[in-house]
């Protein structure tokens, strides 16, 4: 007569799985922004603590939990015509099951940052540009 697994096992062995995956949503993910001013006259750029990844093939929104070298909503940063800002934001992590997400600043105006269909690696970490 073949092993069958017991309750505990299969019980043990659900517990194991939703631990590894609440684990994997712990991680952050990191993306490196690229923003390079077309306007002639120079831009001002800053980012709002109401930015999100939103998950495509899931419902989760990722928050904006740090970012770098750009100053967060209602700070300005300067760049100058034809120059590039490298900025870093750092988010809580996507679930297990997410492939591809939107980054998205969600602001009471018009021109917030939108970088759609960004596709999941396995580190979690992106380089993007970011359109004017």
């Amino acid at each position: 007569m073949p092993p069958t697994s017991s309750p505990t096992r299969q019980s043990k062995t659900a517990v194991r799985e939703k631990a590894k995956e609440m684990v994997q949503e712990e991680k952050q993910v990191i993306v490196h922004c690229r923003y390079t001013c077309r306007n002639p006259n120079g831009m001002l750029i800053r980012v709002w603590p109401s930015t999100y990844l939103i998950a495509r093939d899931a419902q989760h929104t990722s928050d904006l939990v740090h970012a770098e070298n750009i100053p967060l909503a209602p700070a300005w940063m300067p760049v100058g015509a034809g120059e590039t800002a490298r900025f870093t934001l750092i988010f809580t992590g996507l679930p297990a099951s997410c492939l591809r997400f939107d980054l998205a600043e969600i602001i009471p105006q018009s021109g917030g940052f939108y970088v759609p269909d960004i596709v999941r690696n396995e580190m979690d970490v992106y380089d993007i540009d970011i359109p004017e």
